[in-house]
């Protein structure tokens, strides 16, 4: 019984390993924030960090990345340690990641793979773990031939080789290379379906007239909490990274005319996988079509410029950088600066506290004031067919038939133009035009 506990119990040791070189761009570039959450990224994945290590180097090694010198140094680090693996901040080639594996003689992942494991712990829907699943074949596909490096190695020796094992390590890697291509090819397929259900309610949207406003930021931000304290969900909002992975929707009233989808996200991080945002783009091109993004940054963290900076080239990346935004601060209260960051279309808040709410609200009605107006309308029996426009064009809320078709509902400014003769309360002609 102890020994059962004490494996279900078992928490994965790693070493942290990054290389900060002249030679690659600055975004790919190991520092001491990015190894920090790193840390925080194992923690999240379950693991525990018992020992770093960031090394300086003019270029890459070809063969191992870091160099024979400093594989030696992570190889005693991680023989003090007892750790179980290697996790490197910076992206491996997949014969880099066979190498450090072989010299090291333990598991190496990299920020990619990490990502990954903690995207397929936390995806829920079947949209979510369709995606996962498309992102992890695609980056174990240029992995295979590590997999099966014991029976290629058998058929390379030559006659030395036990009879019978002569060629199977290629067959073998060839037959899963067409299998995987097989399940990415359906993957595809399948989330192509996603899109097509997604674009059907996004139609609906359209004809309803529902304006759609996205939370955005970097993974941390408060955003599921912020959609809580706006709509009074109950999503859960932790503190730990890619807390939410599938997307959740839901109304908040702005005002008496005014009703929009609120619609959490994905969070953002530096060193996103690519084939991850590719794999994803079923739940991010929501963002394309919102009418306004909420980009939620975490006012606390010092590193807050170089997060949010990630974030817009996401957003960029996924083209809906046209797309009105505000920027909140968030967790402001918790900020260690004497002035809050303020200016057009930026606001500081706690979603915590419920500081700075009212105020955001407020905003999100202005960029999405579109002049509609409830008002009440009497339509003769012979102008029936305007009823038919008013439930293509407007929000219809109640119709009754008395004297006159009696109708109440929000129009448009040039709705209440074209049937400013028949409204008899909500709206005075002469004031508004």
């Amino acid at each position: 019984m102890t020994e059962q506990q004490s494996y279900e119990e078992k928490i994965d040791r790693a070493v942290l390993v990054g290389l900060s070189a002249y030679s690659l761009p600055k975004e790919e570039c190991a520092t001491d924030a990015s190894m920090e959450e790193l840390s925080a990224l194992l923690e999240t994945a379950g693991g525990i960090c018992v020992g770093m290590v960031l090394q300086q180097k003019d270029t890459p090694d070809p063969r191992t990345f870091i160099g024979e010198g400093k594989v030696a140094e992570v190889k005693e680090l991680i023989a003090q340690t007892g750790a179980d693996m290697a996790v490197f901040d910076n992206a491996l080639s997949p014969s880099q990641q066979r190498a450090l594996s072989q010299d090291l003689g333990v598991g190496v992942l990299d920020r990619a793979a990490l990502i990954l494991d903690i995207f397929a712990q936390r995806a829920r829907t079947r949209e979510g773990r369709l995606q996962v699943e498309l992102a992890q074949y695609q980056y174990l596909l240029p992995r295979l031939t590590g997999m099966w490096g014991h029976l290629v190695r058998q058929t390379a020796s030559g006659g030395k080789s036990p009879i019978g094992t002569r060629g199977p390590g290629e067959t073998q890697l060839e037959t899963d290379r067409r299998h995987i291509r097989r399940k990415i090819a359906k993957l595809k397929e399948e989330l192509e379906q996603v899109r097509r259900v997604r674009g059907v309610q996004r139609e609906r949207r359209i004809k309803n007239e529902m304006p759609v406003v996205a939370l955005v930021g970097y993974t941390n931000a408060g955003k599921s909490t912020l959609l809580n304290a706006l709509t009074g969900a109950d999503i859960p909002a932790n503190n730990r990274l890619f807390d939410t992975l599938d997307t959740t929707t839901r109304t908040l009233e702005i005002s008496d005319t005014c009703t929009v989808l609120l619609s959490d996200t994905v969070g953002f991080i530096r060193k996103l996988p690519h084939h991850l945002v590719e794999a994803f783009k079923a739940t991010l091109e929501e963002l394309t079509f919102a009418d306004l993004l909420i980009h939620v940054i975490d006012a606390s963290n010092p590193e807050w410029r170089e997060q949010a900076a990630v974030v817009e080239e996401l957003i960029q990346e996924l083209g809906a950088q046209q797309t009105p935004c505000i920027d909140v601060f968030n967790k402001s209260d918790c900020c260690l600066g004497d002035i809050l960051p303020h200016g057009e279309n930026i606001i500081s808040i706690s979603a915590k506290t419920g500081q700075g709410l009212p105020g955001l609200i407020e905003m999100i009605g202005k960029r999405l004031d579109t002049g509609a107006c409830r008002v009440v309308i009497h339509l003769p029996y012979d102008k029936g067919g305007l009823l038919d426009l008013l439930y293509r064009e407007a929000s219809v809320e109640q119709v009754a038939y008395q004297q006159a078709i009696e109708v109440t509902a929000v129009c448009t400014p040039v709705l209440l133009g074209r049937l400013k003769e028949y409204i008899v309360s909500g709206w005075t002609p002469e004031i508004d035009l």
